[in-house]
């Protein structure tokens, strides 16, 4: 059994296993447009704990971009003229200052300014970081329910849920058809959410440990230094938690992640459910041809 992850994407899917990954689109016309590419294998080193969740990122946003100019360019084909490389380079180098913005510097400043009022906050570190991570999860869950309100985002919400429901089908070893995915559950513990969600809570122990009589600038600038180290940890947590899933403690504790799914993934419709499945079918199809 294959470990694959996925990606919703603008009317499709994106599928990855250990040596590719595949986007399915459905295209105006309502066919179904594919996108096959390997992936290079990785030098035993770059596999090691804390530093493959590193490399997972990274790698997840170099496929998720060029996932996303796929669908885009299949999406809009008769209809408008899609971005370009550049365009959606430029778009990424926004997202990515907006949520630094978002949520790196709007809930330090916010805490900062809490510490002035409150002189518990400005003098633990502990408290003060744990404020901090509290109004950055508040943002985030604001931030997920205002984009759930865009027509063309509950659109990618639905690809999200079948994107789930084919990979619980395909580790449950079930044939791959419409009827028997879309009975399962549109939630999985593996999910991209889940690791936002753990990402934020191993940020506040970690950032504990910076020095509470840091100024403001070496703060900020700490945490985005530290991005990579809690990438690392958050990536072992969620793989310990999938692969415990069945164990009563893990599966108390990854209820909040799949709690947030709920905001993040939708019921699709059958039409989206065979998009997934495609997808799946041409990744395992490099699997073994790469055998």
């Amino acid at each position: 059994m294959k470990n694959i992850g996925g990606q919703a994407v603008i009317e499709g899917v994106m599928m990855k296993a250990p040596k590719g990954w595949t986007v399915a689109v459905r295209g105006p016309k309502g066919d179904i447009h594919v996108k096959r590419e390997r992936v290079k294998e990785l030098p035993r080193i770059l596999k090691l704990p804390l530093m493959r969740g590193v490399i997972a990122l990274c790698q997840a946003l170099t496929i998720g971009i060029k996932a996303i100019e796929f669908s885009a360019s299949k999406t809009y084909e008769e209809e408008e003229k899609p971005l370009g490389p550049l365009g959606i380079s430029l778009t990424i180098g926004f997202a990515l200052i907006l949520s630094i913005a978002l949520f790196i510097l709007l809930p330090l400043y916010a805490t900062k300014l809490l510490g002035i009022l409150f002189t518990s906050v400005s003098k633990s570190s502990f408290i003060f970081n744990l404020v901090d991570g509290v109004i950055r999860i508040l943002i985030f869950l604001a931030y997920i329910v205002a984009i759930g309100m865009w027509k063309e985002m509950r659109r990618i919400f639905e690809y999200h849920g079948a994107e789930h429901k084919v990979i619980h089908a395909y580790e449950n070893g079930m044939e791959l058809t419409v009827q028997n995915v879309k009975h399962y559950s549109p939630l999985h513990p593996r999910c991209g959410t889940s690791f936002l969600l753990i990402v934020m809570v191993i940020s506040i122990f970690t950032f504990s440990f910076i020095p509470q009589e840091w100024v403001f600038t070496y703060k900020f600038l700490s945490r985005i230094i530290l991005i990579p180290v809690i990438a690392g940890l958050s990536f072992e947590v969620l793989k310990l938690s999938s692969k415990m899933k069945n164990n009563p403690f893990i599966s108390i504790m990854i209820q909040p992640g799949l709690l947030l799914q709920r905001l993040t993934t939708r019921e699709p419709d059958d039409l989206q459910v065979e998009v997934a499945i495609r997808a799946i079918e041409e990744v395992l199809r490099i699997e073994e041809q790469n055998a």
